[in-house]
């Protein structure tokens, strides 16, 4: 396969797969994409670490609690929650009912929806955020913001809204979103 793996590696992944597909990323485009790969990895380890050592929150603790917090009310449908972060219902359930168990976060029922609930920021949450957020901030300005140009800056933000617009119109849709736990037939495979 190569040294540039199932991305890369032009005449020697053909020689090595027997692939004729012709659509491998040329060097310029292999070189881009695997510094986005590792920026991206460490970067969320380094700010994970870091926060986790200042606030005692980890790093999704944090994207949860920012995600309410940008919120007037400190509210969000469960599924909307999940939606903006990108986690698939299970794992956003499991991290949920860790962080009540904290007393970060509670749920309550959506009146709308009698299989609905909402994620609420609980005062304490909001403490833990209002803690951590300087620190995460001054992290994000070190490691990142002030490490770039303007115009770095303001291209790494067009960059990464235009991927994300790319990402939003290829989501699945559901008619009718749902953010209700499992009942019991349904965990216990009837449903």
């Amino acid at each position: 396969m190569g040294r540039d793996g199932w991305l890369g590696g032009g005449d020697q992944a053909v020689a090595a797969t027997g692939c004729t597909w012709n659509s491998w990323l040329d060097e310029r485009e292999l070189r881009a994409w695997r510094a986005l790969q590792l920026m991206q990895m460490r970067l969320t380890a380094q700010l994970a670490r870091e926060l986790a050592a200042t606030s005692g929150l980890s790093y999704p603790d944090y994207l949860v609690l920012v995600g309410l917090t940008d919120r007037p009310d400190g509210r969000m449908r469960i599924f909307e929650l999940g939606r903006n972060l990108g986690w698939e219902k299970s794992r956003l359930s499991h991290h949920i009912a860790r962080m009540e168990e904290r007393g970060l976060v509670t749920k309550e029922r959506c009146g709308s929806d009698r299989r609905g609930a909402f994620v609420v920021v609980t005062d304490r949450g909001r403490k833990a955020i209002e803690a951590a957020a300087p620190g995460h901030v001054a992290a994000v300005r070190r490691l990142v913001i002030d490490r770039l140009t303007p115009r770095q800056l303001d291209a790494l933000g067009a960059a990464a809204r235009t991927v994300l617009a790319a990402l939003t119109d290829d989501e699945p849709t559901d008619d009718e979103p749902t953010d209700a736990e499992p009942t019991e037939a349904e965990s216990a495979g009837d449903g």
